[in-house]
């Protein structure tokens, strides 16, 4: 036993070392000048924009040095196989930005919108597409309290300061702005970067706060305090559950609304353009239509080619995981529910991991190897709501049952 749990280990600080070598939303970001050049010319070009080489030949050794140690055989070893595959696509996935190659590895790292999700049989577009549907209906209605953006990037960091020092004490992260971010917030251990060009209603507030803080930092600061150190890296083959939780995390405390779900949606539907052949000016122009914002629309549109092609086919599909995501963490803890696996709610937020990956997770817990959870948001930490929740859910949806 001891002699498996130290191959782990081995295994898990050398993944550990090649995932945070390989930093990808950095790495494809746009610089400021692109987005000034592009109002300056009144947004009728396609942005300029170029990434420095990148070479993933020491990567690719580091994975190989470690897929030396892994034994297929062995559930544990196969969950760390799942994650060194993640991390060379990543590799490669970096080294081939602004050519047609990096939708291969863009759709290898986080899927397409088309693909019929797992045990589910609809696809992200579908569900895109539904929402779609649903706001042309409710045009025009009035659906109640006010939604004006009043609140400033200053605001949000404010409260984010407040909040992070009340959940977190000494481990707190900075908060920070960054004008890089296409995201209007980025949330890791040690910091959370605002983008300072950002407004927020009060619902954009509450969102943020149980998105980024209960659970990106949160899974990032428990993760980091593991034995398993690959735990505490936020590689893409973690991020359809990380955003799932997220989302989900919204939506159980009432902070989700139509605005946000229109902005997810609205994004999978870029992203389709873009696989179909539309380039950025037509998906720019697709998000103006939709939300009347130059600034918003440009940044949209900048989350759908950051690091793929401009002129269309190449998109980076990372934001299709917020719908997969979250339709996967609902149907996984309606299942949970079902079948009384209460062990896995705490297990989620140990670090950064992929709800597929729970059974061998749950045995690396059993091994010593994962502890429970310091910080869980309020909904995990008293879980009433919840399981009423999931527990009419999942007697409504009856939808077939966990792996």
């Amino acid at each position: 036993m001891e002699s498996d749990k130290k191959r782990i280990i081995e295994i898990s600080d050398q993944l550990q070392a090649a995932s945070s070598s390989v930093r990808i939303l950095r790495n494809i970001a746009w610089d400021q000048e692109v987005k000034d050049q592009f109002f300056k010319a009144k947004a009728t070009r396609l942005p300029v924009v170029s990434y420095d080489q990148y070479d993933p030949a020491a990567v690719l050794a580091q994975i190989k040095a470690i897929r030396e140690l892994i034994d297929p055989s062995i559930q544990t070893h196969r969950w760390a196989a799942k994650i060194a595959d993640k991390v060379e696509y990543s590799a490669l996935l970096l080294s081939s930005r602004g050519t047609s190659d990096f939708y291969k590895y863009s759709e290898l790292l986080y899927g397409q919108p088309s693909t019929p999700l797992k045990n589910i049989g609809h696809t992200t577009l579908e569900l895109a597409q539904h929402f779609e549907t649903m706001f042309d209906r409710v045009k025009g209605v009035d659906l109640g309290a006010p939604l004006e953006a009043h609140f400033s990037a200053e605001d949000l960091a404010d409260e984010m300061k407040r909040v992070v020092a009340d959940k977190f004490g000494d481990m707190a992260p900075e908060i920070v702005m960054d004008a890089s971010l296409a995201s209007n917030a980025l949330a890791g251990r040690r910091r959370v970067s605002i983008r300072p060009s950002a407004h927020f209603t009060d619902k954009d507030i509450e969102q943020l706060i149980h998105h980024e803080l209960f659970v990106h930092v949160a899974t990032s600061l428990n993760g980091h305090m593991q034995p398993l150190k690959i735990l505490g890296e936020g590689h893409p083959g973690t991020t359809k559950t990380q955003e799932g939780l997220a989302v989900f995390a919204e939506f159980i405390t009432g902070s989700i609304d139509l605005d946000r779900v229109r902005r997810l949606s609205d994004r999978v539907i870029g992203i389709q353009m873009a696989i179909d052949g539309a380039d950025f000016m037509e998906v720019y122009r697709y998000f103006l239509e939709t939300i009347d914002n130059p600034d918003q629309s440009f940044e949209s549109a900048k989350r759908v080619f950051r690091g793929g092609v401009v002129t269309g086919g190449a998109p980076f599909t990372k934001d299709i995981v917020y719908l997969e995501g979250f339709i996967t963490v609902h149907k996984f803890l309606r299942d949970v529910v079902r079948k009384g696996k209460w062990e896995y709610l705490d297990l989620l937020f140990a670090g950064k991991l992929d709800i597929s990956d729970l059974p061998a997770l749950h045995q690396l817990s059993e091994m010593g190897l994962i502890n429970k959870p310091i910080f869980t948001p309020p909904w995990i930490a008293d879980k009433r709501f919840l399981l009423t929740h999931l527990s009419y859910a999942s007697f409504l949806y009856g939808l077939g049952g966990m792996k």
